[in-house]
């Protein structure tokens, strides 16, 4: 029988699925060289020792997660998968991540010291302590010519301007940098100024965050959280960013920035909530102001002026004064009437209005007016009054009424 006969096409598949399978995905180191940025975005470079270069491509979606810029004669790591380009027969490493030569070592001496510390219990959870929920003065392990402490004062500036905030400078990067640290954390442990101390440093790469995975910066951070009351956030480098010294503190921020938004937290709160009560009281003021108005208006159509109400008040005296005449002068003509109807019937009774008819009124001596004849002797003086003048008269003779 015949052996099997492969089109091109056939083999290179082949051949390329054979590398799939035989070599996972792995890191490879190298030298950059024929580094080439197509218009896609893509990338297309080659990796180099002393003895052999392999051809690499990166593809757009990677190139463009990648936190520095790749550049020709870089010693970098490449995490990366064999495979064949079908279409030229080329052997080529699809790359899938990177980073800088020499970062896998750290990574393994970062591994080493972090289990060790947490064997020690520098980590542990019981011994982290609580922020200060209002600290009134803040001090900042950091460099003076750092971003991070230009972020962290603007933060504060923005969320409680009235802390006071103390700078411990140091170094932050490169051979010395960690013995600089150990001296600002001696110092304001010394100091002892402090309700809170945040250790701060912008993004950079492992090399240059390595000072805060130094053993020595641990154990003074530890050492300063065993003596001092003061607790201490650390914020270095970005998000992703962790080191040694974020495990030992007491707190850990993403950024400097979120290190002291975490700080003033307490203030910022209290701030948003003396606005939101501030508000509520001015609410609260604005209804029992406007309540009063309109109790001040209803009020205020019951009021007079002064010279309205003299003015209703002498109208109400000429008024009742009108009225008082009024019923004097009734009650005079009433009267008048009726004392003239009396006098008229008194006039009428009067023995005057008798006399007038020709009567006279006999009286004895002693006044008694004389009603029977039988009661006169003869020679009895009588006074006689008529209706103009009175005369004397002496009986001469009684004629008694006999019929009685």
């Amino acid at each position: 029988m015949s052996a099997e006969i492969f089109t091109v096409t056939e083999l290179n598949r082949q051949v390329r699925l054979l590398l799939e399978q035989r070599f996972p995905l792995f890191w490879v180191s190298g030298e950059v060289s024929n580094l080439t940025r197509a218009a896609s975005g893509h990338v297309y470079f080659s990796l180099k020792d002393a003895q052999a270069q392999v051809r690499c491509v990166m593809f757009r979606s990677r190139a463009q997660s990648l936190p520095w810029q790749l550049e020709n004669g870089q010693q970098v790591e490449a995490q990366a998968l064999v495979t064949l380009y079908e279409a030229r027969g080329d052997f080529q490493l699809n790359v899938e991540g990177m980073r800088r030569a020499g970062i896998g070592r750290l990574y393994e001496l970062f591994v080493q010291l972090r289990e060790k510390l947490a064997r020690e219990g520098l980590f542990d959870a019981e011994i982290k302590r609580e922020l200060p929920r209002f600290p009134r003065r803040v001090g900042l392990i950091t460099s003076p010519q750092a971003a991070a402490l230009r972020d962290v004062i603007a933060a504060f500036a923005r969320r409680a301007p009235h802390v006071e905030l103390i700078v411990y400078p140091t170094l932050v990067q490169g051979a010395e940098a960690p013995a600089a640290i150990v001296t600002a954390l001696g110092t304001a442990s010394a100091r002892n100024e402090c309700d809170l101390l945040l250790i701060v440093r912008g993004g950079g790469s492992i090399e240059d965050l390595w000072a805060f995975n130094n053993e020595a910066v641990a154990r003074a951070i530890a050492a300063h959280c065993a003596v001092s009351p003061a607790p201490i956030i650390s914020g270095i480098g970005h998000e992703t960013d962790t080191t040694i010294a974020d495990y030992v503190t007491d707190r850990r921020a993403a950024t400097p920035t979120a290190a002291a938004e975490l700080a003033s937290a307490g203030w910022f709160e209290a701030a948003a909530e003396l606005a939101g009560l501030t508000g509520a009281l001015r609410r609260s003021m604005q209804a029992a102001l406007e309540t009063r108005m309109q109790t001040v208006d209803r009020l205020a159509l019951r009021l007079l002026h002064p010279a309205q109400r003299l003015a209703s008040s002498r109208q109400r005296v000429e008024l009742l004064t009108h009225r008082l005449r009024q019923a004097m002068h009734q009650l005079t003509t009433r009267q008048r009437d009726r004392l003239s109807r009396c006098s008229g019937a008194l006039s009428a009774l009067s023995p005057l209005a008798t006399l007038q008819r020709g009567y006279s009124i006999v009286r004895t001596a002693d006044g008694k007016i004389v009603r029977d004849a039988g009661q006169l002797a003869a020679g009895a003086t009588l006074q006689l009054r008529f209706a103009a003048g009175e005369a004397t008269a002496v009986v001469k003779q009684p004629h008694p009424d006999l019929s009685t």
